[in-house]
């Protein structure tokens, strides 16, 4: 399935279009990674606990998003855009886009 943040996919027309599908994924933020992102961010290193855990949160959202498009009988999902927000010393993201059959 292609996944795109264009409204377009080169070299295709778009010959229907399925709808909205969202995909989100919540993660919990560990203490530990707490306390040793903060150290890190004060020496100003980068947060590898952090990075890998926002990447968890990415794939598990976009996997979602496709998951549902498939359920559609969509092809691709254009203009996808990707939200992040922290909520509770929770990391959400949120994948949206437009599921479409590409002719």
């Amino acid at each position: 399935m292609i996944v795109t943040t264009t409204p377009t996919v080169e070299g295709y027309q778009i010959a229907e279009y399925k709808g909205i599908v969202v995909g989100e994924a919540i993660l919990g933020a560990n203490v530990f990674r707490d306390i040793f992102a903060g150290i890190t961010d004060i020496i100003g290193g980068r947060s590898g606990a952090y990075e890998e855990s926002l990447a968890e949160a990415r794939d598990t959202a976009l996997k979602e998003l496709e998951e549902r498009a498939a359920e559609k009988g969509a092809t691709a999902v254009v203009g996808v855009d990707l939200d992040y927000e922290v909520i509770n010393n929770m990391l959400m993201v949120s994948a949206s886009g437009t599921a479409v059959v590409l002719g």
